[in-house]
């Protein structure tokens, strides 16, 4: 990926998806996974379109299979997207340090 080329907080959560999944991260694998570890509900179509745009990118490549009867594609991260992902984190990380947040009186 290209220095500047930041991830959104949807393209972290598919990345960190795909490799706790490892080998076995394909479409409807990652929505569960997200999903399960999120709350959140997640249509297919967003995690095929991120998936797409990373592949764009160079974070996750992409392989066909077909040994289960019907194709399949199974997504892994880059050394690209690793990097990307680290440097998320420590960007974060960074960001977080030291500051404390104060609640709001004010109900939103």
């Amino acid at each position: 990926m290209a220095r500047g080329d930041y991830l959104g907080e949807f393209e972290q959560i598919v990345m960190l998806a795909v490799a706790r999944l490892n080998d076995d991260a394909y479409g409807m694998k990652i929505r569960r996974e997200i999903e399960s570890r999120t709350g959140r509900t997640v249509s297919l179509g967003a995690v095929y379109a991120t998936l797409d745009r990373l592949t764009d990118k160079g974070a996750v490549k992409v392989r066909r299979d077909e040994t289960a009867g019907r194709p399949r594609w199974f997504f892994t991260l880059t050394p690209a997207g690793t990097l990307a992902l680290e440097t998320a984190r420590e960007i974060q990380s960074r960001m977080w340090s030291g500051l404390t947040l104060r609640r709001s009186k004010h109900k939103p």
